[in-house]
């Protein structure tokens, strides 16, 4: 369509994408669809830095001898034995991305963030459980009668679905105030 009308603005707007893709796009165009298909992201070669063949195999190879060898020693054996010069960071992540299993008395730290990992504590019966909110009151929304150096603050208590009074209405009571 950018060939035939020459209006880039045109055609970004309506087709909803970027000048730098449609030239991109326009570059890589033979008149053919292929040649503007998603190719592989994949590299050709494999990173430099990446665990050889050879580091791998000894890792398998020392894992499968001593099933319940811990991460520490093994990479203290491979760095002592093996000449192997990565981090024990790197041992670690190349064991889980390889799936090699730890045995079940090794202690590796579980590494997904969860916000709230601690299951909630459910009331066994109506109106154990309530919601207490405390806020300072400013000097503004105060009374005439409260002095103004003090500090006060407002105590709020959702009492939804209780059965007993609670504390803090007894001390509500006490001090002369009403609860809200």
């Amino acid at each position: 369509m950018y060939r035939n009308c020459g209006d880039i603005n045109y055609v970004c707007r309506k087709y909803h994408i970027s000048r730098v893709s449609l030239w991109r796009w326009n570059k890589a165009y033979d008149g053919t669809i292929e040649s503007i298909t998603d190719k592989s992201h994949k590299p050709k070669s494999r990173h430099p830095n990446a665990h050889t063949n050879q580091e791998i195999r000894w890792i398998r190879n020392y894992v499968r001898r001593n099933p319940r060898i811990t991460l520490c020693e093994l990479w203290v054996k491979l760095k002592r034995e093996k000449g192997y010069k990565r981090t024990i960071t790197a041992l670690y992540r190349v064991m889980r991305r390889l799936n090699i299993k730890f045995y079940k008395g090794m202690q590796i730290k579980n590494t997904s963030k969860k916000k709230h990992n601690k299951k909630y504590e459910t009331p066994k019966n109506i109106g154990e459980k309530g919601q207490m909110d405390v806020k300072y009151v400013p000097n503004e929304c105060k009374s005439k009668v409260l002095p103004e150096d003090k500090k006060i603050y407002q105590y709020t208590y959702n009492k939804a679905n209780i059965k007993k009074v609670h504390p803090l209405e007894k001390l509500l009571k006490e001090l002369g105030i009403k609860p809200s």
